[in-house]
């Protein structure tokens, strides 16, 4: 059920929970609403990835990447090395063979083999401006990643936003979208690599109204998918490509801020009407990454509820 907002407000980049808030790793069935939660901690963790073969939930924390049981069967994180690589934020993406693991940290791009390793590969490559690389995915033969690009613009951190691709391997960098100045996020492919879908305000008047489109995998063919008052972000599909869920914040949200009572909600494929699964307070770090179970009728998502708020 939905939190009372508590009385601080948030500004920045978030390093950790408001006193008396916890994180809860949650999974969730789409069908019926039915939840359990997996981990509880007074610590700020984010972005749930659920491995395919079904066993283990991946998040971040503290710079850092963890795994836990997704049967609930452990009661401690396991800390994944990823050796001088630290800075860890919540855009890491499974390959989709579940072997590798893709890393965003401190602006760049990492990969490394699922279990960890002391020496991650860097992908991305050193561009002017201060650029930075925020991942969400990765096409169906592990052969591109889609990542959201940021440029500066004089002291603007945040001047140009991109919806870009890189090869997994390493190459060129290519942009998809044009605007610079309409901001964008959350790129993911579909289950046959056709199109991406992603959140942008490129068809907003009113800063911060995010809705969620889909475009070619060659940038064209650019189509809005949600009409509505509030304010969507990250849309994810399910493993047989028939569900997409995604976040929703309330109107007049600029950005996806941590700290909001939100909304799951999920559509079905390509698009269609939707319907409200979870209502909770989270945002920032609740659902960034995909985080569908191999069953495609479950999926993880983190709540940061404020502890024993009545």
């Amino acid at each position: 059920m939905p939190a009372d907002t508590p009385a601080p407000v948030r500004r920045g980049p978030r390093t950790e929970l408001l006193p008396g808030q916890i994180a809860q790793l949650t999974i969730i069935n789409k069908d019926t609403g039915a939840q359990r939660i997996v981990y509880e901690t007074d610590k700020l963790i984010e972005a749930p990835n659920w491995t395919p073969d079904g066993k283990w939930l991946i998040i971040n924390g503290g710079g850092k990447l963890y795994r836990i049981a997704a049967d609930g069967s452990e009661k401690t994180l396991k800390e994944i090395d990823t050796g001088p690589v630290q800075k860890c934020n919540n855009d890491h993406v499974l390959s989709p063979d579940g072997k590798q693991i893709y890393i965003s940290a401190a602006g760049h791009l990492y990969v490394m083999p699922v279990e960890g390793s002391s020496n991650p590969k860097k992908i991305s490559n050193d561009l002017p401006n201060n650029w930075r690389y925020f991942l969400h995915g990765v096409t169906p033969d592990n052969k591109t990643l889609i990542y959201t690009g940021v440029e500066n613009v004089g002291e603007d951190t945040w001047g140009y936003v991109y919806i870009m691709t890189i090869p997994a391997a390493g190459g060129p960098d290519k942009k998809l979208t044009s605007t610079g100045r309409k901001p964008v996020d959350g790129p993911e492919y579909t289950i046959d690599g056709k199109w991406i879908y992603y959140n942008s305000e490129e068809r907003s008047t009113t800063p911060g109204h995010a809705q969620i489109f889909r475009m070619r995998a060659d940038g064209t063919g650019t189509e809005q998918i949600t009409f509505d008052e509030r304010v969507n972000w990250f849309p994810h599909f399910s493993p047989d490509g028939k569900w997409i869920v995604y976040l929703s914040y309330p109107p007049g949200t600029v950005g996806h801020p941590a700290d909001k009572d939100v909304i799951l909600r999920i559509m079905p494929a390509p698009s269609g009407p939707y319907r409200d699964v979870a209502a909770f307070f989270g945002g920032q770090g609740t659902i960034n990454v995909p985080s569908w179970a191999p069953d495609s009728k479950h999926f993880a998502f983190m709540a940061y509820p404020m502890k024993n708020k009545a």
